[in-house]
């Protein structure tokens, strides 16, 4: 019964806390719903969704609704109902919406678009709609990486951050438009940071390789990412609490954006611009407002430690009596105010991402990074009685050999005896976990190029840390899916021919079944070296500079920089 769904959709709504109410109450001519395609536990602890959400509610004119994907089981009563996809506030039909904006941090949920269009009854492929349908929009750092697996299922995709994308958006969706849906695409497209994929077509030759892009008229190639000024907006904070989320008991607010660090196999140092803080002030004022609801302050940020007034920042929280949380730390920028606050919070665990195991192998990376202060790093913490540690490390980077995991395991062995040391002195026993991730080649960075290992290569590697941890007490160790990396990467690196892949598996094919069904190799996607002068995939989009990645890839691999 659909009273079931409604019902569900009614609680969530009611336990959940506005920051704006005024937000939340606002009218407009244009009804927008924003999709998250995934879990409302999974959406609501995303700071992106929530600030997306907020900019567009608070424009004029626009009445913005939410949406998820429903559990397995919501699913199954909507199909047996024969009741269309609803969005959250009003329990409206998604396909009543003039605008349906997807938001999408990660690719996997790239999956989860076909099956909400399908769940909405509105049509899966872009080209299968008409003026009577709902505009399909998607933004996100996913997009921004590589949109063309689903680029067949959207009209519009945001190349850029929401403050800087969403007023045009909005300025462009309510201005009059001659040529009706086709002249509201053509606008969109020739503004910076809106890739129309139906202007766009791949050429490939008579191999299958792909050998660019042709625009229509007027569409710019590269599409060009829109990058904001941060000073000028206020922070992105938590706009709407809810114990429904990973992160139920924080108010969230973001310190920075972006790396400085650029990492080569991390795409944060390159889509996202330079390095851009906050300023200090206005990290408090939103603190401020957050503990009037909160008594726990998350802070956000790819690189969190990197920010300027780290300790201050964190102390003033603790000194405001709340507490502070942070992700993972950077390694050489362990501030001995941030680690008090953390302390006086109650932090038990502390996460640290060595990310190489050996030092060839950080150095390869430009991590950075030496032994020796990895392990100061871990004396400064266990020093303040924080004994467990989560250690990240990736496996199966580029030219890495078994040499290099004798290394990682040596690396964690030290570290251990240290926690040891520290544990029997108080008679307290602590943990490690070794948190290890295969290595997924990104695009826009500069492993770009790189292959991911094989799966059976991988599962080699994992056995053999497995077998070494057994003989650790007290260290654990965690493997990310291998299967669902490579799926990552599949979707990461994939063109537009992987759209039927995609539609397939949203319908339930396995990926093996899906590749087979759609004669697609996946290996020739995930594991290929890609040569230097192929043209790739994501290169519709102007998201970094690719001599400059690909001077990076030289150093990494030792032939020194190129000259352009």
């Amino acid at each position: 019964m659909t009273w079931k769904i409604r019902q569900k959709l009614r609680a969530l709504l009611e336990a959940e806390t506005s920051l704006r109410p005024d937000v939340r109450s606002r009218g407009g001519q244009l009804a927008v719903c924003l999709v998250y395609p995934n879990s409302y536990q999974t959406a609501m602890s995303s700071l992106g969704f929530q600030t997306v959400f907020g900019l567009l509610a608070e424009s004029a004119d626009i009445l913005c609704e939410r949406a998820f994907l429903p559990d397995r089981e919501d699913r199954e009563e909507y199909r047996r109902s024969g009741t269309p996809l609803l969005s959250l506030e009003s329990q409206r039909p998604l396909a009543d919406f003039d605008v349906v904006a997807f938001s999408t941090s990660f690719e996997p949920d790239y999956l989860h678009i076909p099956l909400m269009l399908e769940l909405a009854r509105i049509p899966v492929s872009a080209a299968g709609r008409t003026a009577a349908d709902p505009l399909i929009i998607a933004g996100g750092a996913a997009f921004f990486i590589n949109p063309e697996p689903v680029a067949d299922f959207l009209d519009v995709v945001c190349i850029g951050e929401g403050e800087e994308l969403i007023p045009a958006l909005v300025s462009c969706l309510m201005s009059p438009q001659q040529g009706g849906r086709g002249g509201l695409l053509s606008a969109l497209a020739a503004r910076p940071g809106f890739y129309v994929p139906s202007l766009y077509r791949p050429r490939y030759d008579t191999d299958g390789c792909l050998t660019g892009f042709e625009g229509a008229p007027g569409a710019p190639l590269p599409v060009v990412r829109a990058c904001p000024v941060l000073e000028q907006h206020r922070p992105a904070a938590s706009l709407i609490l809810t114990d429904n989320t990973e992160f139920g008991d924080m108010f969230l607010v973001e310190v920075s954006r972006g790396c400085p660090r650029g990492c080569r196999f991390c795409s944060a140092g390159f889509i996202y611009g330079p390095f851009r803080q906050q300023p200090f002030e206005h990290l408090t004022a939103a603190v401020d407002e957050g503990l009037r609801h909160r008594s726990k302050v998350g802070l956000v940020g790819a690189a969190v430690s990197d920010y300027r007034d780290i300790g201050r920042l964190c102390s003033y929280i603790v000194e405001k009596g709340a507490k502070v949380s942070v992700s993972s730390l950077r390694i050489d920028r362990l501030d001995s105010a941030m680690l008090d606050a953390l302390t006086q919070s109650g932090h038990k665990t502390i996460s640290l991402a060595p990310e190489g195991g050996s030092q060839r192998l950080r150095d390869l990376i430009r991590k950075n990074l030496n032994e020796g202060q990895i392990l100061d790093a871990c004396d400064m913490l266990i020093s303040r009685d924080i004994l467990n540690l989560k250690l990240y490390f990736i496996i199966g980077l580029p030219t890495e050999t078994e040499a290099d995991l004798d290394e990682l395991l040596r690396l964690v062995a030290a570290i251990r005896e240290r926690v040891l040391e520290r544990a029997r002195a108080n008679k307290r026993i602590g943990e490690i976990i070794l948190s290890v991730n295969p290595f997924i080649p990104k695009p826009f960075t500069p492993f770009q190029w790189c292959g991911m290992e094989p799966l059976a290569s991988l599962e080699r590697k994992v056995k053999l840390l497995e077998t070494a941890v057994r003989a650790m007490p007290n260290v654990r160790l965690k493997v990310e899916s291998l299967r669902e990396s490579y799926l990552q990467a599949l979707l990461s690196r994939g063109d537009r021919r992987l759209s039927a892949l995609v539609a397939a598996m949203a319908a339930g094919c396995s990926l093996k079944k899906a590749a087979k069904q759609c004669g697609i190799d996946t290996d020739g996607y995930v594991c290929r070296e890609i040569p230097e002068d192929a043209i790739l995939p994501w290169s519709v989009i102007g998201t970094a500079d690719r001599e400059h990645l690909r001077n990076e890839y030289e150093r990494a691999m030792g032939g020194g920089e190129r000259t352009p």
